[in-house]
């Protein structure tokens, strides 16, 4: 993508990530459309470039929203450049405490809630034939922790549908970029975390999970100031990465992960392969 002015379309930016992602394009002389469920809170963010900020009142959990928002992205800015998939929060809890309506919900933020922002703003990308779609993943979503299942299962899905994605759109020009946090500096480990009531059968599991998690808030050492940058030199490069991990942790524990899988592979693959058939026309 040229170095030119853009416009980023960026969901749940009215706090941690999002406002990052905002502020940094807005110092890079980029139009920002801000979208966020209390449009309020985004007052200040306006404020500071008022004729390249678009603020806008968007819940991604509301099929009429998303549509409506890009229209108003296009009539203002006449393009949309890089779409932020942004919004989400997390649940910690095992599967057995985390209710079939907190999973619901939470794949509806997280998952269909991209899905809806990115199903309307494909139509857009595809005519320009350029543009890129960054959803914002976790290292959770290569790879899950006992208490993390709900919140890793909706970050999994965002990844299946966002490596499709990325095959799909790319004759008409149009990148796909998945990013992996590890632990920054947002409020996921606070205000947009959510506590599922607690069994004392997975304390020997579970409690190590929740008390990192209750601990771990405003600890992190990724600071979310310095991501914008690396994601816009990922999707600026000529060979953009499917996915980009953020953070010696990230680093780290996804090589592990990918490290066990491989040894797994290979000490399990004659059971593997020895479910052929066994007729010699196959």
């Amino acid at each position: 993508m040229p170095n030119s002015q853009k416009t980023w379309f960026i969901t749940g930016a009215s706090s941690g990530f999002g406002r990052a992602f905002a502020a940094y394009a807005l110092s890079k002389g980029h139009n920002v459309v801000a979208t966020a469920r209390d449009v309020a809170k985004l007052a200040d963010l306006s404020a500071q470039a008022p004729e390249r900020v678009l603020a806008l009142t968007l819940d991604v959990t509301r099929p009429e929203h998303a549509p409506a928002a890009v229209q108003s992205a296009v009539e203002r800015f006449g393009r949309i450049d890089v779409v932020i998939n942004n919004a989400g929060y997390g649940i910690v809890g095992a599967v057995e405490e985390t209710p079939e309506a907190e999973l619901r919900a939470l794949m509806e933020t997280n998952f269909f809630g991209m899905a809806a922002v990115t199903q309307a703003v494909l139509p857009i990308l595809r005519a320009q034939r350029s543009g890129a779609i960054v959803n914002i993943s976790s290292m959770g979503g290569q790879m899950s922790f006992a208490g993390f299942g709900a919140y890793s299962a909706s970050k999994f899905a965002m990844e299946g549908l966002s490596e499709a994605l990325a095959l799909e759109m790319a004759p008409f020009g149009v990148k796909v970029l998945i990013v992996e946090p590890g632990a920054f500096r947002t409020d996921l480990m606070g205000a947009a975390l959510r506590h599922m009531p607690a069994l004392g059968a997975y304390r020997d599991t579970v409690g190590g999970t929740r008390d990192y998690a209750r601990g771990a808030h405003r600890t992190q050492a990724g600071d979310p100031l310095k991501a914008p940058a690396a994601i816009e030199k990922a999707i600026d490069a000529e060979a953009t990465p499917l996915r980009l991990q953020l953070g010696q942790d990230a680093v780290d524990a996804i090589r592990d992960h990918a490290e066990t899988l491989l040894r797994q592979l290979k000490a399990w693959e004659p059971v593997a392969i020895n479910t052929r058939l066994d007729s010699a026309d196959v």
